[in-house]
């Protein structure tokens, strides 16, 4: 399943993922510091939902109450709530 997740208070503005189970690939980044949204998703790719909520969630950017790290892990749950409920 292909998931879109519109960011808020980061500097990237969209994340786009696919979803197989629990199992997240293929992320891409719309905006923010390029050499550090082209890593994430390479460090990440393949791991589960919950493996990515564990290392990226409540990391926060400056001043910012989150991060594109942060948003990743929101943007997986949600698309994994809304793989099981639809």
């Amino acid at each position: 399943m292909e998931y879109n997740y519109k960011t808020q208070n980061t500097c990237s503005t969209n994340i786009k993922l696919e979803l197989e189970g629990n199992i997240v690939r293929n992320i891409v980044f719309t905006g923010g510091c390029n050499g550090n949204l082209k890593t994430i998703p390479i460090l990440v790719d393949g791991w589960t939902v919950e493996q990515i909520e564990e290392k990226c969630k409540g990391i926060t950017c400056g001043r910012r109450p989150t991060s594109c790290a942060d948003q990743l892990a929101c943007a997986v749950r949600e698309a994994y709530e809304a793989s099981i409920s639809g």
